[in-house]
């Protein structure tokens, strides 16, 4: 099944249907996406790592859960996949999906679908509208970065096991620029667009194409990485790299988030998730440039294309304290686009892929 999940595109799959082997499966993958070629022309891919996702969804055996996701990024013109972070974007319609095959029974309004997250072990529940047992994708919520309107999925994110603050500390100094690493679902690092000598309202494709920024925030991104506890980070898609400034349009912070080095024209809900509930730590990065509301949990994080909603708390504790996560929640909505059968190409005409585990 083809979905829109937020403002990602990606092809739905029952663990079932695929290869158990993750090798085999991996290339079976890339065929189907028509990776590695940057118009993924041959396959179902969109030519760009938004639109190059794949969800593998299972009934869980895990009690507090009813499926298991499996999140797996597959390289465009890469013969790449990887499981080495979540999405929060696709996330958005594994609850529907789940409905629509048939692994959790649907309520006669809503249904509220608990899933585990398998890249990561965190869990979310996804609650949607059913009227009548049935998934119903229309609605009036609307997300930026998506046209039009559709039902609201609600995402709420009981608090994971990983540390919010992986190194410990509120502020690091990584390959001289001083940043916050920070994990409430997506290991990210926040920095100050400043202090890269940019201004943060910059055009993606313009951010791209800045050869010296590149240079720094690779130079960056390696170096959280071992920092985070995420090993060799070359070649992997986390950590994400936000860059921020003071918002423009009413909210609490802009962004330019990168995935490693292409700019998301948005953000993601798990990236947006890390960057609220790092706003709100007190020494990081962002606490001089956010504009947080005086009361609520609700934050609005900017970027290129709008903005996202979410709600986010976390807790101080005793001074010195490493603080905690305690809630996060957001809006999103998702579209079944088309469920059938696909074709990949040939096996003989494939490369070998690349795993990143």
């Amino acid at each position: 099944m083809l979905m829109r999940g937020g403002t990602s595109k990606g092809a739905y799959f029952l663990a079932e249907d695929l290869p158990a082997d993750a090798g085999a499966r991996d290339d079976l993958l890339l065929r189907v996406m028509g990776s590695p070629d940057p118009r993924q022309i041959d396959g179902l891919g969109g030519a760009h790592p938004l639109t190059s996702k794949v969800a593998v969804v299972s009934v869980s055996a895990d009690p507090e859960a009813d499926v298991g996701y499996l999140f797996l990024q597959v390289g465009v013109d890469t013969a790449q996949v990887t499981d080495r972070q979540n999405c929060g974007n696709l996330l958005a319609g594994v609850g529907p999906f789940a409905v629509e095959r048939g692994l959790v029974a649907p309520g006669d309004a809503e249904t509220s679908v608990r899933i585990r997250m398998l890249n990561t072990g965190d869990l979310a529940v996804a609650t949607f509208p059913t009227p009548g047992g049935r998934v119903d994708y229309t609605g009036s919520a609307e997300i930026s970065g998506v046209p039009g309107t559709a039902a609201p999925v609600v995402i709420e994110f009981p608090p994971g096991g990983s540390p919010l603050l992986p190194t410990g500390l509120a502020r690091d100094v990584v390959a001289g620029t001083p940043v916050t690493c920070v994990d409430n679902g997506m290991p990210t690092v926040l920095i100050a667009a400043s202090s890269l000598n940019v201004k943060g309202y910059e055009d993606p494709k313009d951010l791209e194409e800045d050869v010296a920024l590149a240079d720094r925030l690779r130079a960056i991104r390696l170096e959280a990485g071992r920092l985070m506890g995420l090993g060799d980070v070359d070649g992997t898609t986390v950590p994400k790299l936000s860059l921020l400034a003071p918002p423009l349009h009413g909210g609490a912070i802009m962004t330019r988030t990168f995935i490693p080095v292409r700019c998301h024209t948005s953000i993601g809900v798990l990236g947006a998730a890390s960057v609220a509930a790092g706003l709100r730590v007190e020494g990081g990065v962002g606490q001089d440039l956010a504009r947080l509301p005086a009361h609520g949990d609700r934050l609005r994080i900017e970027h290129p294309t709008g903005f996202l909603d979410l709600e986010t708390s976390i807790e101080h504790g005793a001074a010195g304290a490493v603080p905690v996560a305690r809630r996060t929640a957001v809006v999103r909505t998702a579209r079944k686009i088309f469920d059938g059968t696909v074709f990949p190409r040939s096996a003989a005409t494939a490369p070998t892929p690349a795993r990143h585990s």
